[in-house]
């Protein structure tokens, strides 16, 4: 194991979000080019950005002009710190404008396919020199680059931005005025990888191995001798992070899986048989329904259902930690167990405002919903990954497939799937609607497609229906079936009529509560993948 001031996986890119919807997408496409990559936000000062010893540092877009008074500020001093330093699209505009150089309001505005022209200096730079000269590229902008500041080469133009590209190899300081984070930018993950390995000189090392390898390291350097407790739901984030921390710690881990009376249809034996199967790990089962169902009782608020819920969860830990301590006592057992891991992403950080300069789009609960009296430290090796590293991690550690391709499913459970309050009735009517829409999508070989389908309950609204010859008055259940990478976006997935039509009519007449299933054509943004 490398030190960590000297670690490729541990020595980040970061990525500055001026506010740009495209700043996840950018720290993802860092990672497709094997190079760790962590978002900060524009606030970030210059001495924060050295104390984190970056190997590079990429400047996102932003929806602001450089010349708004509200526009993002950021410290220029970054560019003094001798870091390689990349800036698309507003970040090209404000290093440009900290440099010398100066943006126009030229009143024309480029937006989608833009055709490109490099420059003849292009070839001899670091970031274009093996790009074709004309090539289609996505723009989203209204002020340009007029004047490169002094020392900067033009690389590029179009036909109303005379500035669309430039670079001082001798600071190692590169822009683009297009977005080569988008499929849409014909080669905009060559220039992006032609930054990161050719003018940073960053090796492609960063991959499922050093993960491991890394995280490991870290999980016994956290852990030490001391026992530790997971939080297993039977996904693959806990089950994945299980799997580090028993290969880091082996026996001293017990995992706990929690019957919170949120679950889908047969979860809970699918967790105590295929998990333990799979891994030969210590679980304990508990069941916890009446209190986390007494808890929630008349909770109709989404962010309070998810800090009850994590607040809960907690309490659990907390006193079966105290049971197992009490059960095993010895002279060689410490009096507490200190220790919790969680399946923790960076998607859920990102949305829980953690860190990012972010809003807080809803509170995780493993994240937002943690109670603040929590005295467990927490072991969190998944923290700064993305759901399909999660799953490359997984099956590097041989976790069986059926666990590692499962279809996400929120901590939460059922609780954030019925909007108002929740009880068994509808539990027990959204767990039968749920297992009715699975079944279908599996029997249709639709899992691999569909990273995810929420199945809803509305259960405050209510419709009018026939069944039977006779008037109901029924819940509405809604289908969401969403395609994406990572859960930071993502589209509506088109599932096939036929098969829709199987799901509502199965659901329609199998569950005697519902006379009325809808389809969610909503992408995220625009939504969320979760209604709460």
């Amino acid at each position: 194991m490398t030190d960590e001031s000297s670690s490729t996986a541990v020595r980040p890119v970061l990525v500055v979000d001026f506010g740009a919807q495209y700043a996840q997408l950018i720290a993802r496409r860092v990672r497709e080019a094997n190079v760790y990559s962590e978002i900060v936000p524009h606030t970030i000062s210059a001495a924060e950005v050295a104390a984190k010893q970056p190997l590079a540092i990429v400047l996102s877009g932003g929806p602001s002009s450089v010349y708004a008074e509200d526009a993002p500020n950021f410290d220029s001093e970054i560019f003094s710190l001798g870091v390689p330093t990349f800036g698309i699209c507003y970040g090209f505009q404000t290093m440009a404008v900290a440099l010398g150089g100066e943006v126009a309001r030229t009143g024309k505005r480029e937006y989608g396919s833009t055709h490109v022209v490099l420059s003849d200096q292009a070839s001899s730079s670091s970031i274009l020199a093996e790009q074709p000269g004309n090539q289609i590229v996505w723009m989203s902008h209204g002020d340009s680059v007029a004047k490169a500041p002094e020392g900067f080469q033009v690389l590029a133009s179009t036909d109303d931005t005379p500035v669309a590209a430039f670079a001082n190899e001798e600071r190692k300081l590169y822009g683009v005025q297009w977005h080569p984070e988008v499929l849409h930018s014909e080669h905009g993950q060559e220039v992006l990888a032609a930054f990161l390995h050719r003018a940073a000189g960053i090796p492609n090392d960063w991959n499922p191995g050093s993960i491991i390898e890394e995280q490991v390291a870290r999980i016994r350097e956290q852990i030490g001798g001391d026992e530790v407790i997971c939080g297993l739901s039977g996904g693959v984030d806990s089950a994945v992070a299980a799997a580090l921390v028993q290969r880091a710690v082996g026996e001293q881990l017990t995992c706990v899986f929690v019957d919170h009376g949120l679950l889908r249809k047969d979860e809970r034996r699918q967790v105590e048989e295929d998990f333990v199967a799979a891994t030969g790990v210590r679980l304990v089962t508990v069941d916890a329904r009446e209190q986390f169902l007494g808890h929630l009782e008349g909770v109709t608020d989404p962010e309070e259902k998810r800090k009850i819920i994590g607040r809960e969860f907690i309490r659990v830990f907390e006193s079966t930690a105290a049971r197992l301590v009490e059960e095993s006592r010895t002279d060689d057992i410490p009096g507490e167990i200190k220790f919790l891991v969680q399946g923790t992403l960076y998607p859920d950080v990102v949305e829980s405002g953690g860190g990012t300069g972010t809003a807080n789009i809803k509170s995780h609960h493993n994240v937002g919903g943690l109670p603040e009296d929590m005295k467990f430290e927490l072991v969190e090796p998944l923290r700064a990954l993305f759901k399909d590293e999660v799953r490359a991690v997984g099956r590097e550690l041989g976790v069986p497939e059926v666990i590692v391709s499962r279809q996400p499913f929120p901590g939460p459970g059922l609780g954030i799937r019925i909007i108002g309050a929740v009880n068994e009735e509808r539990l027990a009517i959204l767990r039968e609607a749920d297992a009715i829409a699975r079944e279908e999508l599996t029997a249709a070989g639709l899992d691999s497609e569909i990273w995810q389908c929420p199945v809803v309950l509305l259960a405050d609204v209510r419709s009018v229906g026939v069944q039977g010859d006779g008037r109901t008055y029924g819940h509405p259940i809604v289908l969401r079936p969403v395609s994406s990478e990572d859960a930071m976006t993502a589209d509506w997935s088109r599932i096939p009529y036929d098969v829709l039509a199987k799901i509502s009519n199965r659901i329609t007449n199998e569950v005697e509560e519902v006379n009325r299933v809808v389809l969610d054509v909503t992408s995220k943004p625009p939504g969320t993948i979760e209604w709460e």
